[in-house]
C-alpha cells in the first residue's frame, strides 16, 4: 500500500534536518538565536519602513520567528525523539531499531553510538536464540538415547549386561561433558576465571597432556611425539587453564586421526611470543571453516564432505579454548599447512591478561 503524497511531503518538512552541518550543540543554538533575531528584526524594519500598523508587525515578527525556531530546533531534536521511539521499542525485545545519524554534533555522535548499541544488542540477542536452541538440541541427544537405553532394560528388551551399561555409562558422560563446557563457558565470559599465572615447563607440561590424551581412544594406536625447542622453554601461564586449552586440542586430534598415525605436540620461541603447536594426521579442517569451528556448537567440516558437519563432540570445546587463550593475553588459530590439521597456540612470555567482553 503507497503512502499518500502529502502524507510523505508533511513527514519530509516534519524530519527537516537544516543544521546537520554545524559540528557542536553550542553553533546550533547561536545560529538559531541569530536567524530569529535576524528574521523578527527585517520583518520589524520592513513593516515600519512601509508604514504598516505596529499592532500588526510586531504579532507578525513574533510568529514568524517562532515558527522558523520550531523548525529549526525540531530538526535538532529529531535524533532524541527518534533514540526515544527505539528505546521504547528495545524494551519490549524489537532490537531492529535505528537513528537517523546525519548531524556532526553531539548529538549526532550520541545518535551514532546508540545505532553501535543496538546493533550490538540485536546480535547478542540472536546468540542467546540461538545458544539456547543449540543447547536444548545438544541436550536432548544424549537425554533421549540414555532414556532410551534405560527403557529397553528395564522392558526387558535389553539384558543389563556389560555393553547395555558401558553405553548408558557413554551417553552419561557426553552430558556431563557438555555441562561441564558449559559452566566453564559461562565462567569465562562473566570473568569469573581468574588466572593463577606461575611458571609452566613446556616439555614436562606437554609430556602429561600427551599421556592424558593416550588413554582417549587407546585401540587407536597413536603415536605421541613431543618437540620443545630449547629443551627448558617455559611461559607464565596457569597451568590449570593450560592443560584445560592443551587437553581440548588434544582429544580434537586424537578424535580426528587416523589408526597408528602420529600426534605432534612442538613448542618453539619466536619474536616476542612462544608458539605451540598440536598436529594430527586427519583429514584437516576446510579453509572456510577454520574461523568457524571457535564460534559455540561449530564442528569443522571435512573436506572430503563439505557442508557435513561430523558427530562426536559438542561444539564448545574449542570455543572455551579461545577463551582461555585470550584470557592470557595469547591467540589460537589453524595453521596453514598442505597435509592434516595443525592447532596453533601463540603465547606471550608473560601474560598480559584480558578481562572478557
Amino acid at each position: 500500500m503507497s503512502t499518500p503524497r502529502h502524507s510523505r511531503t508533511r513527514s519530509r518538512w516534519a524530519d527537516l534536518r537544516p543544521l546537520d552541518f554545524a559540528r557542536s550543540i553550542k553553533v546550533k543554538l547561536g545560529i538559531l538565536v541569530a536567524a530569529t533575531v535576524t528574521l523578527a528584526a527585517a520583518i520589524t524594519w520592513f513593516g515600519l519602513t512601509n508604514e504598516f500598523d505596529v499592532q500588526v508587525t510586531f504579532p507578525l515578527a513574533i510568529s514568524i520567528s517562532l515558527v522558523l525556531t520550531q523548525l529549526l530546533a525540531r530538526g535538532m531534536t529529531s535524533p532524541l525523539r527518534e533514540m526515544t521511539a527505539a528505546a521504547r521499542a528495545m524494551a519490549g525485545g524489537d532490537y531492529s531499531q535505528r537513528v537517523r545519524a546525519t548531524s556532526k554534533d553531539e548529538v549526532g555522535q550520541l545518535a551514532v553510538a546508540f545505532n553501535r548499541m543496538a546493533e550490538d544488542l540485536q546480535e547478542t540477542d540472536t546468540l542467546r536464540r540461538e545458544m539456547v536452541a543449540n543447547v536444548s538440541h545438544e541436550l536432548r541427544t544424549p537425554v533421549t538415547a540414555l532414556q532410551a537405553q534405560l527403557e529397553n532394560i528395564v522392558d526387558g528388551v535389553t539384558e543389563p549386561d556389560e555393553a547395555a551399561l558401558t553405553a548408558a555409562l557413554t551417553q552419561t558422560e557426553r552430558l556431563g561433558k557438555l555441562v561441564t563446557y558449559l559452566l566453564d563457558l559461562s565462567r569465562l565470559e562473566a570473568g569469573a576465571a581468574a588466572l593463577d599465572v606461575g611458571e609452566v615447563r613446556l616439555e614436562e607440561f606437554l609430556g602429561h597432556v600427551a599421556d592424558g590424551a593416550r588413554l582417549v581412544r587407546p585401540d587407536k594406536n597413536l603415536t605421541f611425539t613431543v618437540k620443545v625447542a630449547p629443551p627448558h622453554l617455559t611461559v607464565q601461564a596457569d597451568e590449570q587453564r593450560l592443560h584445560q586449552v592443551f587437553a581440548n586440542l588434544a582429544q580434537n586430534a586424537v578424535r580426528h586421526s587416523p589408526r597408528g598415525e602420529e600426534i605432534t605436540f612442538e613448542a618453539y620461541v619466536m619474536p616476542g611470543r612462544v608458539v605451540v603447536d598440536v598436529t594430527d594426521r586427519g583429514p584437516g579442517i576446510a579453509k572456510g571453516d577454520r574461523e568457524r569451528v571457535f564460534d559455540r556448537f561449530a564442528r569443522g567440516n571435512n573436506p572430503a564432505h563439505t557442508g557435513q558437519i561430523p558427530t562426536g563432540g559438542t561444539g564448545l570445546g574449542l570455543s572455551i579454548v579461545r577463551w582461555a587463550v585470550t584470557l592470557h593475553g595469547g591467540t589460537v588459530a589453524v595453521a596453514d599447512t598442505p597435509s592434516g590439521c595443525t592447532m596453533r597456540v601463540t603465547l606471550p612470555p608473560r601474560p598480559t591478561t584480558v578481562e572478557p567482553a
